[in-house]
């Protein structure tokens, strides 16, 4: 995890006594908002395909006083998400906070006729595919809380990309998730909204190293004059959505960027 730490994330107890599942969470946004649910008292489950990431992550949490496991899983496969949602409810009792993170390499920058494709499927089972098998096995325990599910989108998913146009499209996707999981599941008090974030992440710095003016472009379009930083700018987004204060919020996209994208 890049940037801050755990400067600026929430002090404990908003989220005292609940249990969450983070995807993709040894690294970059996931491991921010898994370090900020912790830090806001909900006991984490660090989800992720690599033991080498995903440990480190959750002993962090551990070594600050927090709750956090790591369990294996590839959010590909159904029998994986399954596996770890029901471990969760096995540790800790239910199933509160179920937050969806993991993306696929994007690839490299290129319009549609660039775009390699081997490279859409794997995006379109991490995003797509994914968000759908995270919804259908968290739902029966997020209506007992009754609880919420929180989707990682991208500002790209909502402006659109000419440079990554599947990673837009799949980003997209989940938003029109989002508002249809919003409307069949508010009746049953569990609430569905995704966040689109700009942060300074492994796979940002990748990418800063491949185009080395990228970092300045963005900040340069940013009124806030800096990157996020993704447990101390994002993570404390995924704890407000998870709490009650975010009580009466549902099928909305937050756009936590800086100011990059004021049009949205």
């Amino acid at each position: 995890m890049t940037g801050g730490g755990l400067a600026g994330t929430p002090a404990g107890g908003v989220l005292e006594g609940q249990a969450a599942i983070v995807t993709g969470a040894g690294q970059g946004v996931g491991a921010g908002i898994a370090t900020a649910l912790a830090a806001a008292g909900a006991a984490v489950v660090i989800a992720a395909r690599r033991a080498a990431n995903g440990e480190p992550a959750a002993e962090s949490i551990r070594a600050a006083g927090h709750q956090a496991v790591f369990i294996r899983c590839d959010v590909t496969e159904a029998a994986d998400i399954e596996a770890t949602v029901d471990e969760a409810v096995e540790r800790f009792g239910g199933l509160d906070i179920m937050v969806h993170n993991a993306v696929a390499h994007a690839g490299r920058p290129g319009g549609v006729q660039l775009t390699r494709s081997d490279m859409i499927r794997p995006q379109i089972a991490t995003a797509t595919t994914a968000s759908f098998l995270c919804a259908r096995a968290s739902l029966a325990h997020l209506r007992r809380r009754p609880g919420t599910l929180i989707l990682l989108t991208s500002p790209a998913g909502v402006e659109g990309s000419a440079n990554l146009p599947v990673y837009a499209t799949v980003k997209a996707t989940q938003r029109g998730m989002v508002k249809s999981l919003a409307r069949e599941w508010g009746p049953d008090g569990v609430r569905v909204n995704a966040i689109a974030p700009v942060a300074l992440t492994p796979a940002m710095e990748a990418a800063v190293a491949a185009n080395p003016d990228l970092e300045t472009r963005l900040v340069a379009r940013t009124p806030l004059g800096r990157l996020g930083d993704a447990a101390a700018d994002i993570g404390p987004v995924a704890v407000f959505l998870a709490s009650s204060g975010a009580r009466y919020i549902t099928g909305q996209t937050i756009v936590a960027d800086g100011g990059g994208f004021l049009g949205l």
